[in-house]
């Protein structure tokens, strides 16, 4: 007699994955507005559906914060890679992943990895290392065709990207986005070769950007 075959385990449900990504939205939105401590209620009431839901989904914090940093990164990972596949310009599509970077609001969720779970879990460690080595890429395309200095690192394009991103002490994140994409571009001309001037110290390390 043969073995029967194993049973395939079965695929979730388009509803309960419109769920998922619906707890993982709001909890991003609300992370981003009041910080890693929001009652999973109030994510809960935001994403429409009931707190059994989010807990079927994502059974502690830790879980929830993860899922939300680990996707505004794969997010960051397909604006790399639509940078990457433009054939113009290599520092205009720079430009356009620096923008489009900052629009996921990395300032905000980065504490959150010091603070709230391990730095090293594995769905962390492989977002963050295509992170890495996609801007890289994107950067050293640029540096090739001479247009971006060559003494700049990818943490520290995304350490400013982080910082400018962030909003100014006393204001909220809504009155503080009117500045974003103004002073990030004049960040980006600051990086355009040949430079002005000799950096000071070491290019930074992506994991810096972590433990800041």
């Amino acid at each position: 007699m043969t073995a029967p075959a194993p049973r395939k385990a079965p695929r979730p449900r388009a509803d309960a994955l419109r769920n998922r990504e619906r707890i993982v939205t709001a909890a991003r939105e609300m992370f981003v507005e009041h910080g890693p401590d929001v009652p999973l209620d109030e994510i809960a009431r935001r994403a429409g559906v009931g707190n059994a839901t989010v807990y079927r989904n994502f059974p502690d914090r830790d879980a929830l914060v993860r899922e939300v940093v680990c996707s505004v990164m794969d997010r960051t990972v397909e604006a790399a890679e639509l940078a990457l596949a433009e054939t113009g310009d290599a520092f205009a599509a720079l430009e356009r992943f620096v923008h489009a970077a900052a629009d996921e609001r990395i300032s905000a969720l980065c504490p959150m990895v010091s603070s709230t779970f391990d730095q090293n879990h594995p769905d962390l460690v492989a977002s963050r290392e295509s992170v890495e080595r996609l801007v890289e890429e994107i950067m050293g395309r640029a540096k090739a065709a001479g247009q971006l200095r060559p003494d700049v690192g990818v943490g520290d394009l995304l350490i400013v990207v982080s910082q400018l991103s962030r909003p100014p002490a006393g204001t909220d994140c809504m009155r503080g986005d009117r500045f974003v994409h103004r002073h990030l571009q004049l960040f980006l001309d600051g990086l355009r070769a040949p430079a002005r001037s000799v950096l000071p110290g070491e290019a930074v390390d992506i994991r810096e950007l972590l433990d800041s």
